[in-house]
This record gives C-alpha cells, structure tokens and sequence, in this order.
C-alpha cells in the first residue's frame, strides 16, 4: 500500500501520446531553431579550459566588498577579469583572460593582482590555487570534447542498430541530438560557462536518455509482435503508457538528488548540476514525445505483414 501511494502516475494509463505526435514535433522544432539561433548569435561562453587563461583561488578572513574588488581588477588592465564567490562568502575564484606573451608575461599579471589583493584586503588572505590553461591546450581540449560527443552518438547508434534495428537507431540519435542541441541552446541564451564539466554532463544526459529510450523501444518491439494486427499508432500508445510510470518515477528520484547538490554543491559543480537538470527534464520529454513518435515515419510492420501472411495461408491449408 505504501509503494502504491508513491506512483506519481498510474500503472494502467491510457494517454494518446502518438496522437499528440505533431504538437510535440512543432514543439521541438520551436526548441530546436530556438537553440540553433542562440548558439549562432550568442555564442557559447566558454571557460577557461577552452579559450585559455588564469584561474586564482583565494580564501579571506572576512567577507569582502566584492564591487570595489572587482573596480580594483578592472584597473589592472588585465582584460575582462571575473570575480565571484566559490562557495562560502570567504572563497573568492578570479578568473584572468590569457594575456599575450609568453610565461613570463602570464606570470606578471599574476602577481599585480595578488599585489592588489594584498593591498585591498587588509585582514589578509590565503592563496588556494592558481592555475594557467594555454590557448592550444584550450584547442585540443575543444576538440576532444566534441569528438567525445560524435563518437559517443555513434556508439549509441550502434548499440541500438544491433540490439533492435536501424530504425530504432535512427529514432534514438534523434532524441539524444534534441536533447544534445537544446541544452547547449540553454547555456548560449543564459550564457553560463559552458566548459568540461558541462561536455562531462552533455555525455550523461545522453546516456540517462538513452536508457529511457531502450527501455520504451524494448516494449515497443514486444507489443508489435504482441498486437500483429492493432493500429500501429495504438500499439505505440500500449507500450509507452506501460513504462510511462516508471520512466516518470526514475526522472523524479534523479532529480531530487540533483535538486540536493544545486543546493548544497557550491559553484564549482553548478554549470554541471545545471545541465544535467535540464537534461534530465528534456531527456524525459524526448524519450516520451520524440524517439517513439519519430519511429512512426518507418515501416516497423513491413516484416510482420508478411508473418501474417504466411499464417493466415497455413490456416487455409489445415482447414482444407
């Protein structure tokens, strides 16, 4: 009885998912052009692990005015230098843009901040860290993150190509490429830094997605071969109202654990936490409204036609 009353919703729904196919796709297109538009006007802001620069980690004794730090960085003549909290109100992230020149010149501007920062903060501070990112290491970390991304899609497409068929491949690439494309439109139109932890999150977002997906597609290929004879489109509705509750349940479970760490993560996981929570809400959607719907352009029941034939002249020849 307890476990019944935790169902969000109900085991024996009956909604008409496929019905609503075209209003989804219009939907989708809609987010898709959005995302598309963003990212080609916008832009991604990229961190430093892909454009290049300094980051410099300090702890303070006291919460500091933040405005006049930040005036005081800008007059350094350092390039657009951002500062922000890093947790608590104590923990303070500066990050410089790369300076041109060699290591000698990233060094020097090292040194007048925290030459200003002795000066300003009279109470003193602890340096944490200070890291340097070359330009071409920000490269061909753009180029491995992307190339993650490409190899990871086809291995998916791949999988499903061989555990179901190329159909189901194809449906399944074009989830993961909506929910792929949106969340990188989310993070040009707020541009927030998209760096490797968000590339780290883009690759669980699919693998989240695709789990959801392979579970839908499993009942799918059960119920074509179960109702050889019902309407494809009610056949779809069957077999994604039957994993509706879990599908729901699961996204819920996930999303209050990441709810917990956009809380109490602090920021340096929150572009991370941030993508996987749209991710997970979009991931949802598409394994619901894009995958199956979009497997509704093939012709699933091409193979099982001719099964029905060749019963329906087996029974002829035993009633003769």
């Amino acid at each position: 009885m307890f476990l019944k009353g935790l169902q969000i919703i109900p085991a024996d729904t009956k909604f008409d998912i496929i019905g609503k196919r075209k209003i989804a796709f219009a939907l989708s297109c809609v987010l898709m052009a959005m995302s598309i538009f963003f990212i080609a006007t916008k832009g991604l802001n990229f961190g430093i692990d892909f454009t290049g620069g300094t980051v410099i980690e300090i702890k303070t004794e006291k919460a500091e005015d933040l405005s006049m730090l930040r005036v005081a960085l800008n007059n350094l003549d350092l390039g657009s230098v951002s500062l922000q909290t890093f947790g608590a109100e104590t923990e303070l992230l500066i990050r410089l843009p790369e300076q041109e020149g060699d290591v000698k010149v990233q060094d020097a501007a090292i040194d007048k901040v925290t030459a200003m920062l002795t000066e300003r903060i009279t109470d003193g501070y602890e340096l944490r860290r200070t890291e340097f990112v070359g330009p071409q290491v920000g490269e061909e970390l753009k180029k491995a993150g992307l190339l993650a991304i490409i190899f990871s899609l086809g291995g998916i497409l791949v999988y499903i190509w061989l555990r179901f068929e190329w159909q189901f491949g194809v449906a399944a690439i074009a989830a993961l490429a909506h929910d792929a494309i949106a969340t990188i439109g989310l993070f040009a139109f707020l541009q927030m830094e998209f760096n490797l932890s968000t590339v780290a999150a883009l690759l669980m977002i699919a693998g989240y997605s695709i789990n959801d997906t392979v579970v839908v597609f499993d009942r799918v290929r059960e119920m074509l071969r179960k109702y050889k004879k019902t309407a494809l489109g009610e056949v779809f509705n069957i077999a994604i109202n039957s994993t509706l509750s879990r599908t729901v349940m699961t996204s819920v479970t996930t999303l209050l654990a990441l709810i917990a760490l956009w809380l109490f993560g602090g920021e340096v996981i929150q572009g991370f936490v941030d993508a996987l929570i749209f991710g997970i809400l979009i991931g949802t959607y598409s394994s619901i409204f894009v995958a199956s719907p979009v497997l509704m352009f093939f012709d699933l029941r091409h193979g099982a036609k001719k099964v029905d034939v060749e019963d329906d002249v087996a029974g002829d020849t035993k009633k003769a």
